[in-house]
């Protein structure tokens, strides 16, 4: 494959935002346009990838696409980028809900739309660098590339409260970047105390023999990193409100994208560079992942903000995620990339459906909803197809990731696992009150209500056919996936032994 497609998947992102930003001094309508061209080339530069992938059935060639300049020789920092199947079905995602986020502001950005669509596309760009990078200098240079967009997007197209929950937001992945960055400068100057040579290539820095007290202080600063990001009880408390104040798009990209690049990196780099330290601690991480699960289930059925309840949803997925990254077996691993595309899929859509019933209704408690079925019936229809995926319905994509985590973390660790299926039983609970509040009860006093148009039915239809293909044909997925969780295993259990 033409290795030089991997800068170009960032590169594009990153110069096309510019020139949305640069364009609205010709048309206000013109970043709008402009970002759709941009995802569009975005997604015929997937082609090929996959067209490789599809022949990826050893773990020899796990990787498939690998791009390497020198930049910092001095110290061992390069451009390095590579892909694998992982990082391939994390993108498509990436790039899929870069469209859901630039037709869900559509209408609802009426300010500065240059620079909004300028902080939308470098944060995909950002996005796609984490995916993508294996120097692990330029994975923190990506990293902190796609907090600083989504700073700006709340703090200036948020709702009432943006700044503090922006601020919240900026806080809390900055101090954990902080200790991830004191964690990879600690790891690359005990390989070069090992090797006498300086270097943050992720290959190099697997083989690295570390005392295992050093080793378990090094996997927990990645740990906090990832788990904020993901984000695990107890670091969960700035989602909520970034959720809740963040405009539609960037709900969906944060909800959708941002928040994989926490269980990516726990997949990626804790498990692979820390395999001892990781297993034992395992079962406390699993342990947080079971409390993340039904901790936040309870906290969503509790909530009277619309998308403050779905952002407690988020979190309770999350659980499943980290539950089966630790159960490390390949049944569960799966589970976890499943889950991490269907839950990108149905939460993205229930951001949308939020944001759209509040450009309606200009309120987001459901208190002030309620009997609006047959005022739009077919956005109500929508909302009640993402509602049961959510909650896990059986042919849908979000069922086969959570059936497969907890087939593994019940092989793994059958207490927690038996502890966790008790969210299939808050799941319907929070889903029928959100359903019953909104939708069904006394009819509000309403004007007449605009339903779902064609822009929103393209959007929303596109990722009910996502949501609805992951259900009935996993194994495609699969396929794409399993090289490489096979060989992170395999290289886990020998750098284990």
């Amino acid at each position: 494959m033409a290795v030089v497609i991997l800068p170009m998947l960032i590169g594009v992102l990153l110069l096309g935002g510019f020139a949305a930003w640069f364009s609205e001094r010709w048309s206000p309508i013109a970043p709008r346009w402009g970002a759709i061209i941009i995802l569009t080339v975005e997604a015929l530069l997937l082609v090929l990838p996959y067209a490789v992938a599809e022949h990826v059935d050893d773990l020899s060639s796990a990787w498939f696409a690998d791009f390497y300049c020198p930049w910092i020789p001095r110290f061992g920092i390069s451009f390095h980028l590579a892909m694998d199947g992982l990082s391939l079905l994390l993108i498509t995602l990436t790039v899929l809900l870069g469209f859901m986020a630039v037709s869900s502001s559509w209408a609802e950005i009426e300010n500065r739309h240059g620079f909004f669509f300028f902080n939308l596309l470098a944060c995909l760009a950002g996005t796609v660098g984490v995916f993508l990078a294996v120097d692990l200098f330029l994975f923190f240079f990506f990293w902190e590339l796609m907090i600083t967009p989504m700073y700006f997007l709340i703090s200036i197209w948020g709702h009432e409260n943006r700044t503090d929950a922006a601020i919240k937001f900026f806080i809390f992945t900055q101090v954990s970047g902080l200790l991830m960055l004191l964690a990879i400068i600690t790891l690359v100057l005990l390989h070069y105390n090992y090797t006498g040579i300086y270097s943050f290539d992720y290959f190099e820095l697997l083989n690295t023999v570390l005392e295992p007290h050093v080793a378990f202080w090094l996997m927990l600063g990645f740990f906090i990193a990832f788990t904020v990001k993901l984000p695990m009880v107890p670091f969960h408390t700035w989602l909520p409100d970034a959720h809740t104040q963040a405009p539609t798009g960037g709900s969906v990209i944060l909800a959708g994208v941002m928040l994989k690049t926490g269980a990516y990196g726990l997949l990626r780099f804790v498990i692979p560079l820390f395999p001892d330290a990781a297993h034992q601690f395992a079962p406390i991480a699993m342990t947080l992942g079971a409390v993340s699960v039904l901790y936040a289930a309870m906290m969503a059925f509790a909530q009277s903000d619309l998308k403050r309840l779905i952002a407690y949803t988020s979190v309770s997925h999350m659980g499943f995620i980290l539950l089966g990254v630790f159960s490390w077996n390949l049944l569960a691993l799966q589970g976890s990339v499943i889950t991490m595309l269907a839950h990108g899929i149905s939460a993205s859509a229930l951001f949308m459906i939020a944001g759209a019933l509040q450009e309606r209704l200009h309120t987001r408690e459901m208190g002030n909803m309620g009997g609006l079925w047959p005022a739009l019936p077919r956005l109500s229809a929508l909302t009640l197809f993402f509602a049961v995926a959510s909650l896990g319905l059986p042919g849908l994509g979000n069922f086969i990731g959570e059936f497969l985590v907890l087939q593994g973390a019940f092989s793994a660790n059958m207490l927690l696992a038996s502890v966790t299926t008790l969210a299939l039983i808050l799941a319907p609970v929070y889903v029928l009150i959100m359903i019953q509040k909104t939708f069904y009860g006394p009819p509000s006093q309403h004007s007449p209500l605009p339903d779902v148009g064609r822009r929103e039915w393209a959007s929303l239809g596109l990722l009910v056919l996502a949501s609805a293909w992951l259900g009935l044909s996993p194994q495609a997925v699969l396929d794409v996936s399993v090289p490489v969780l096979k060989q992170a295993m395999q290289n886990s259990m020998v750098m284990e032994r």
